[in-house]
């Protein structure tokens, strides 16, 4: 990864969406770069619009505040009218087909559209959607290595929730497939 990389994870309460970016901010820590990582969630918590932002870079970084993110992964249909439209040209934009059905079309993005929630009746899980979206942001953008965010996964998770490693890994992991071959646009 060169230069700074921003994303925006957002969704409802319940979502995972602090999860998710809480695993990308521990990758990017475990290579040494520098990160940041900020929750937002409404007072409803579950069921409210949550988001997290995380920033990482092998530079420090000036403000964990990104008002035009590089990608973004949008897990309903309001964050995809709330930060659809804010990705940076030439960034990525991910977006969970199952909840967010709402036509969007922009020419100067890399929109990835998953299933994310119907790929997490398939692993018998159904609170995995997150980990999907992250694996498809992960391969799409080539921001970090897929093996650094699940290592990063293993010890965000900890011993005491050992138990949701496997479904969460195997979400990842599929994300990650149906996202295909990472652009050469991000990696620059």
């Amino acid at each position: 990864m060169e230069g700074e990389r921003s994303v925006i994870v957002a969704g409802f309460g319940g979502q995972g969406v602090l999860f998710a970016g809480l695993v990308l901010a521990h990758a990017g820590m475990n290579l040494g770069l520098n990160v940041t990582w900020v929750p937002s969630y409404g007072p409803e918590m579950r069921g409210g619009t949550a988001n997290s932002t995380v920033v990482i870079s092998r530079e420090e970084i000036g403000s964990p505040i990104i008002a035009r993110p590089h990608a973004a992964v949008v897990m309903n249909e309001p964050s995809l009218a709330k930060y659809g439209a804010r990705v940076r040209p030439g960034g990525t934009l991910v977006i969970n087909r199952s909840l967010a059905r709402a036509p969007f079309f922009r020419s100067d993005i890399r929109v990835v559209e998953i299933a994310a929630s119907e790929i997490t009746a398939e692993i018998g899980n159904e609170r995995v959607a997150n980990m999907v979206a992250l694996g498809a942001l992960v391969r799409a953008t080539d921001i970090l290595p897929l093996e650094v965010v699940e290592d990063a996964l293993v010890e965000t998770l900890g011993p005491a929730k050992a138990q949701l490693l496997a479904p969460n890994r195997e979400a990842l992991r599929r994300g990650a497939r149906l996202a295909g071959t990472p652009p050469t646009l991000l990696a620059a």
